[in-house]
């Protein structure tokens, strides 16, 4: 452990004073190559020049390596999609007709669909109640870092926690699980919670809800905070409740953040796997997307071009929530 944490640490060091190198010789090179000294006319050129290199040094290693890690495997998924199992031999779109007509896909888009119904729009709303509540009480950021402190699991130490809570155990047995426990307690029948089709799909969304309610709740605290007191203070001076000053005043000034909240959570909704392929591997009907995509690349012998077809459609259904994103985020930054 201390030797792996030593690695680590040397790793950081040698970076930074790789990324410091980098940045000083470059600009040193470039500064030499383009004087600013003797005739005038040149040496302006010069700088002009410079000022117009300068900023792609600084770009050029994250350009590089966005290429490398990001643009480059778009491209080589989208043409892979369009060739057999081994990669080898060109079908067109079959791989695509194929997904429209399996069972497997259609099940899989419908589960990311009510993904999508569900989680974003519950962290936000639950994130916002909580973001309101806690900034009136007393030990309100206590609260706050007890909401927040999901964030801190990975998906999967957080899916190991919830399956503990919907443990089933056979007839008879004690059962571990809470859920169940609490269902034997009141007279109820235990039952295999994540095994029920379709309920399965919420069982598995209450986690994902249950950690990213913790960044709604800090974005929006802080949005909430940057209303100004005085909106506040002459809409009680106007006899308006708490419920109106709560979605009449409150809600329209911080919509904007409320936007990028839910579709930042939208997106990584999108890409939801680890949850689903800890908890049921897909199974009883809980299948996404992405771990359709897992499954055909990984398991049952491996095709690629499904694989990639699936990919490339995932790709292509969080594209437009990402421009969309990227246009409000622009448009508010030139109003500011």
């Amino acid at each position: 452990m201390l030797s792996q944490i030593v690695s680590a640490l040397m790793v950081m060091v040698v970076g930074v004073f790789a990324a410091a190198a980098y940045f000083y010789l470059t600009n040193r090179i470039l500064d030499l190559a383009l004087p600013d000294t003797g005739d005038v006319a040149k040496a302006s050129r010069n700088l002009r020049t410079r000022a117009m290199i300068r900023p792609w040094l600084f770009l050029g290693p994250a350009v590089l390596l966005l290429t490398i890690y990001l643009v480059y495997p778009v491209i080589a998924t989208l043409i892979l999609s369009f060739y057999g199992r081994d990669a080898q031999d060109f079908v067109g779109f079959s791989n695509y007709l194929w997904a429209v007509n399996d069972a497997g896909f259609r099940q899989s888009i419908f589960n990311n669909i009510l993904w999508l119904a569900v989680v974003p729009a519950a962290c936000t709303f639950f994130g916002l109640i909580i973001a309101v509540m806690t900034d009136r009480l007393a030990w309100g950021n206590v609260a706050k870092s007890l909401v927040f402190m999901p964030m801190a699991i990975s998906f999967v130490g957080a899916s190991v926690i919830w399956k503990f809570i919907y443990d089933y155990r056979g007839d008879g047995q004690i059962q571990i699980g809470i859920l169940n426990a609490i269902v034997q307690y009141l007279g109820g029948k235990p039952e295999v919670w994540l095994a029920i089709p379709f309920w399965n799909n919420f069982f598995l969304m209450v986690i994902l809800i249950w950690i990213q309610t913790g960044f709604a709740m800090v974005i929006l605290s802080a949005a909430l905070r940057g209303i100004p007191e005085e909106t506040i203070e002459a809409a009680v001076i106007d006899g308006a409740s708490g419920w109106q000053i709560f979605w009449k005043i409150m809600v329209p000034q911080i919509w904007g953040t409320i936007a990028t909240v839910w579709t930042t959570i939208t997106i990584l909704v999108l890409k939801v796997f680890d949850i689903v392929l800890t908890m049921t591997n897909g199974q009883w009907n809980s299948e996404v997307l992405a771990n359709l995509m897992f499954g055909w690349m990984f398991q049952g012998g491996g095709d690629s071009g499904r694989s990639a077809a699936i990919a490339v459609v995932l790709m292509l259904a969080v594209t437009p929530i990402m421009i969309w994103n990227i246009r409000r985020a622009n448009e508010e930054m030139k109003g500011r």
